[in-house]
């Protein structure tokens, strides 16, 4: 009987979603650059310009996603995983060994190297945990995507939290924290972190248990901030700082116990029970009878104590009959699923039926639809796909240049430090993650409008904020870090899921992986090129005035300042320092809206079949618990019938 349960528990997409959870929150270590670059440079006896450097070969190897998304078609999620550990071991434990100087000095091109594969191990994880996730609740995309990429960037946050309590002041025991401890989580986690078969279904605690989640991450981001404006203007213990670092792991251990309950709530089956009911292929219904075909759904193994029947899985992308478009009944998609599901299996035999007697003929049609499963090469042919790109680098872009200026922004405003706008960031940035999944979600399900117009008002957000920067009013710093932050954050639980709704879930990863290079891609020209050109610009204004500048940010920020010897670099005071960026990144939030605009103009019709009969139901994924008696298949939210794909 116990091991039964435990079976159960380890196919419970719950205990997943938590494993998942578990590795994000170590998977975002491209976040702490900033905290283990001071003593690189210093232990290593780099300058500015090599940090800088170093600091472009981290996003370039947290960009690179594209070989674990076409590994996980063909490995195991173990073996994704396992990569990834092992890539981050052996980047950054090397990087620890230099800095501790117990290795030998080597090149610097080599350093470089091994923090872009230190790095690229994150992309792995962050891969298997969404592609995993995203299979096993597939009517929950928005949600899902939205918690794991929050919990991601909540990362450095977190990091910073454990190394205050275990290792501080050593500043280099905070490389060997993040080179051992996401290798052994990733180890802990990558037997339990996969696609659950036969558990897709949305069952009637889904709704309480993902507003459960919601509510740890509310509580989660509140209490790390309220520990960091603590920690920051009071002298606490060195016990006290364990007593956070408790409470911080027992909210990351809550949501445990929603695996435990859904599997424990109903009496566990036999030690060896029977093979779970798999879906069935496009010629189960045609060559069964329909009594046969419903009292397999009705003996379908209960495998996660969560699921409901089973609709039998009509593979549409391997043969899209145009002819059942033309022939399917006006009211079939109003009908409830398992009716609806059945009228179409029995049109598509009898149309088969027809064409091998010679009454039909049968035509194919090139490519996939939107809504169906393309690869990588089939959606880069689609405007969509450079439609929802573009929109990205531009809006993601603008807001990666903010987090990677907010030290010189703070200084150049006359502020001390950066550090409280730098975690305010992360926490917004968490925020923007979760609540954009959770808006998205409603907008999409629940109203059958395209997901993408979330990401439109997100980027207006952004806008709003980059002109508030530019003002220099009392206080801007802060409001404009919020919406900036809320909005970025936003980008990154909406596109993940919009691309696995218009595209398919079937190369998620390789598609998941191509989109996020639109990041450092914005990053590299709106930060390297355009932010850092004009502050320089605006430096030199300010230094042939007035002369050379204090070197302030030289004992607060460790980089070199107020010389124009050598290669130094010039410090800038003023509002006027980054005011044309602003303005700029202000343009380009408001371009990238209109471009997230045309892309709800395109789906909107993919859409209304994807969730439009949620309206006429009355489901959806945040209406009332006795309002959902039936459930759409999966295979739904993969294929649509629409002739304007």
């Amino acid at each position: 009987m116990e091991i039964g349960c435990f079976r159960r528990l380890l196919n419970n997409r719950w205990l997943v979603l938590v494993a998942a959870i578990w590795l994000e929150s170590w998977a975002g270590i491209g976040y702490v650059f900033g905290s283990i670059s001071p003593i690189i440079k210093s232990s290593l006896g780099y300058n500015q310009r090599q940090i800088n450097t170093l600091g472009v070969a981290k996003d370039i190897g947290d960009a690179i996603g594209l070989i674990g998304g076409s590994l996980s078609k063909i490995w195991p999620s173990w073996g994704i995983i396992l990569l990834g550990a092992l890539q981050n071991l052996i980047g950054y434990g090397w990087l620890w060994l230099l800095v501790c100087h117990k290795v030998p000095q080597i090149p610097f091109w080599l350093v470089c190297i091994l923090i872009a594969v230190g790095t690229n191990g994150e992309t792995n994880f962050n891969t298997i945990s969404l592609v995993s996730c995203v299979q096993n609740f597939p009517k929950n995309r928005g949600p899902i995507v939205g918690i794991l990429k929050g919990f991601t960037g909540l990362c450095g946050a977190i990091l910073t939290q454990y190394y205050a309590t275990l290792f501080a002041p050593d500043q280099a025991a905070f490389i060997f924290m993040v080179a051992v401890g996401p290798f052994m989580i990733a180890i802990a986690m990558m037997f339990i972190l996969r696609p659950v078969e036969g558990c897709q279904e949305n069952s009637p605690s889904d709704n309480t248990n993902f507003n459960f989640v919601y509510g740890i991450c509310l509580l989660l981001a509140a209490y790390l901030l309220g520990v960091m404006l603590v920690q920051d203007f009071v002298d606490i213990r060195h016990s006290v700082s364990w007593i956070f670092t408790v409470i911080l792991l027992g909210i990351l251990t809550s949501p445990l116990a929603l695996a435990l309950i859904s599997t424990f709530k109903s009496p566990c089956p036999p030690s060896d029970p029977p093979s779970p009911v798999k879906q069935t292929s496009l010629e189960a219904p045609l060559l069964g009878n329909s009594e046969n075909t419903n009292t397999d759904v009705a003996n379908a193994l209960n495998n996660g104590g969560e699921c409901r029947q089973q609709v039998p899985y009509v593979n549409w992308n391997e043969m899209l009959l145009s002819e059942l478009e033309d022939e399917k009944p006006k009211g079939v998609d109003l009908l409830p699923e398992w009716e609806r599901q059945k009228r179409l299996a029995q049109l598509q035999a009898q149309l088969l039926h027809a064409a091998a007697e010679g009454a039909v003929r049968i035509k194919r049609r090139k490519g996939p639809r939107r809504g169906e499963d393309f690869t990588l090469m089939q959606a880069m042919i689609k405007a969509d796909f450079w439609l929802m790109f573009f929109s990205l680098a531009f809006g993601a872009g603008s807001g990666l240049t903010i987090i990677d200026n907010l030290g010189q922004m703070s200084q150049s405003m006359g502020y001390a430090s950066g550090h409280i706008f730098v975690s305010m960031m992360s926490i917004w940035n968490f925020l923007g993650r979760v609540g954009g999944g959770y808006i998205s979600e409603i907008v999409a399900r629940d109203y059958a409008y395209p997901r993408p117009a979330t990401m439109a008002v997100a980027q207006i957000t952004m806008a709003i904020g980059h002109i508030l920067f530019a003002m220099g009013w009392s206080g801007s710093l802060y409001l404009g870090t919020l919406l900036v932050g809320l909005g970025y954050g936003a980008h990154w639980a909406i596109i993940p899921a919009t691309a696995s709704e218009i595209f398919g879930l079937k190369n998620f990863g390789v598609l998941y992986n191509f989109f996020i290079m639109a990041n450092p891609a914005g990053s590299l020209i709106f930060s390297g090129l355009i932010a850092g050109t004009l502050y320089d610009w605006e430096a030199e204004k300010q230094h042939s005035r007035h002369g050379p500048m204090p070197r302030l940010s030289a004992m607060v920020f460790g980089i070199s300042g107020g010389s124009v010897k050598g290669d130094e670099s010039l410090d800038c005071h003023g509002r006027s320092c980054f005011f044309l960026t602003y303005w700029i990144m202000s343009a380009v939030c408001i371009v990238a809206a209109v471009l997230s605009m045309i892309i709800v103009y395109r789906t909107r019709i993919v859409y209304k079949n994807l969730y439009g009969k949620n309206l006429n139901s009355g489901e959806g994924s945040f209406r009332k618990e006795k309002d959902l008696p039936h459930e759409a298949s999966s295979s739904d939210l993969r294929y649509s019938f629409s002739k304007n794909g």
